[in-house]
């Protein structure tokens, strides 16, 4: 009976591997899209940020030879 169980929990898990590998396909699904395009904004408004901190940055050292 030992053997029997190992048998159907291995087929078990190369049937549970075999659809994990389905479900992986190259063509992204609507979800996988929001979320690339979500993550796109996300990097792009970072980099919006950072380039204003360094204008702000740079004009604080332009400025403060005056004082």
């Amino acid at each position: 009976m030992t053997g029997m169980m190992r048998y159907l929990a291995m087929a078990a898990l190369v049937a549970m591997m075999g659809l994990g590998l389905a479900a992986c396909e190259d063509d992204p699904g609507p979800a996988e899209e929001a979320g690339q395009n979500i993550d796109e904004a996300m990097e792009d408004a970072g980099e919006g940020i950072e380039e204003m901190g360094e204008s702000l940055e740079e004009s604080a050292e332009g400025s403060s030879g005056g004082y």
